[in-house]
């Protein structure tokens, strides 16, 4: 298990062509999980686990690895089913989500493959919103299901969603304000949105790059001058489908949205976003979740958005 993520600043090459590597796990049944390469830092076995009295109930301790206390979540418990039992045989997958490193305890580790996110596809219709995935795919004739972290780190660890007093610009509120939101995260969106309401910005959601796109030509097709018409555009980069990395380019591609500003709002970390970033033609990079970083850069843009605006009329 030690060499299976031997190699991975090469995986960056798979970033903006649309591809993916997805690390496969199980649980404690049959059913495959998968998750994206790059949000893993290791996998090992579970060493021993020191109890942190008071914490969550899916948290079964802290291990020390590589110099740090990482608090271990049993992945299984944290999506609502039964326990994976005594650890000692078990697995820590080790990440890092919206800036903190966590591991997850599961059962066994099979395999790495590699796949477009075209083959990444949204839940099933009927998918309650109690549902702990954010896509599925097939591999080997069998189901993966890719499990939506944020809402799991959601339950676990909270966080406020407010935007701190003093950092509202009341400028901001002067006139409509138009922003595409793009997350395949339920959750995501969700904490988009309200640190946006708060601005006193209206939003359009989209669940993916290929949805997002879609709704860009819709508008193109009703006659709007979209560049005019929206702000900027805030993406996830990982998403089904099309990834936020893809998105981009499209956008940069197209002669009637090349302009628009676009924020790469992710999880993912390593310096390769900011690699990314040039090669596609975002504007910017900012790492999942702090409302207040969220809302400043969201009223700067809207504010040069304005501004050029204005200064063309």
């Amino acid at each position: 298990m030690a060499g299976i993520l031997e190699g991975i600043d090469q995986r960056t090459n798979l970033a903006g062509q649309n591809r993916l590597e997805l690390l496969l796990f199980r649980l404690s049944t049959g059913q495959r999980f998968g998750i994206n390469v790059f949000k893993v830092q290791e996998v090992i076995r579970c060493p021993q686990l020191s109890q942190l009295p008071g914490s969550h109930p899916v948290v079964r301790g802290i291990a020390r690895l590589r110099g740090r206390t990482i608090s271990i979540i049993d992945l299984s418990m944290a999506i609502g089913n039964a326990s994976l039992g005594s650890y000692e045989d078990k697995y820590i997958i080790l990440t890092e989500y919206n800036r903190c490193v966590q591991g997850f305890l599961v059962g066994s580790v099979d395999r790495i493959v590699n796949m477009t996110w075209g083959e990444i596809m949204s839940p099933p219709r009927g998918t309650g919103k109690g549902s702990y995935m954010t896509a599925v795919t097939r591999v080997d004739d069998e189901l993966v299901e890719i499990i939506d972290v944020e809402k799991v780190l959601k339950e676990i660890v909270g966080g406020s969603e407010t935007v701190s007093a003093g950092i509202i610009d009341e400028e901001v509120r002067d006139g409509i304000q138009q922003v595409l939101v793009v997350d395949d995260s339920a959750v995501a969106r969700n904490q988009i949105k309200r640190v946006l309401d708060q601005l006193g910005v209206e939003t359009t959601l989209c669940n993916d790059g290929r949805e997002a796109l879609q709704r860009l030509q819709s508008w193109l097709d009703e006659g709007k001058d979209v560049e005019e018409f929206l702000s900027l555009v805030i993406s996830d980069v990982e998403m089904p489908r099309m990834d936020g990395y893809t998105l981009t380019a499209e956008i940069r591609k197209h002669p009637q949205l090349s302009n628009l500003h676009v924020v790469l709002h992710t999880s993912l970390s390593g310096v390769f976003n900011e690699t990314m970033i040039n090669r596609v033609g975002a504007n910017k990079f900012l790492a999942k979740y702090a409302p207040d970083e969220l809302a400043v850069v969201v009223q700067k843009q809207i504010k040069a958005h304005k501004a050029s605006r204005e200064a063309l009329a």
